[in-house]
């Protein structure tokens, strides 16, 4: 089993910054792919950004410039700073990842249960 835990989330005004941490736990062979998405009220989830095990990075278009993504690999966990932060922000970010948990097994994707991130003044 793999368990992906989430934490930084709060309330922050217009223009201010944010920290989010995803941690992973259980059995983990290899983590490839790490990444974070978002689902604001009433919308579809949205990718916003990805870091591979190699640390190739990419970024959704909303938050290219704003938000830099990273990963500790000796903790197993990645983080997604983000700045400048828009009332449009607001949303339900979820991490996921992509593991291999046995030798036997391909790598799944798992999630965590996701942080609530809300911009407001």
């Amino acid at each position: 089993q793999v368990q992906l835990v989430e934490s930084g989330g709060g309330l922050v005004q217009p223009g201010g910054s944010l920290r989010l941490s995803c941690a992973a736990s259980g059995s983990l062979l290899n983590i490839y792919d790490m990444g974070w998405y978002r689902r604001a009220p009433g919308k579809q989830r949205e990718w916003v950004a990805t870091i591979t095990n190699g640390g190739g990075i990419d970024y959704g278009d909303s938050v290219k410039g704003r938000f830099t993504i990273s990963r500790d690999n000796a903790k197993n966990t990645v983080y997604l700073q983000m700045n400048s932060l828009k009332s449009e922000d607001t949303a339900v970010y979820f991490c996921n990842a992509q593991v291999r948990t046995s030798f036997f097994r391909a790598a799944d994707v798992y999630w965590g249960q996701g942080t609530q991130v809300t911009v407001s003044s």
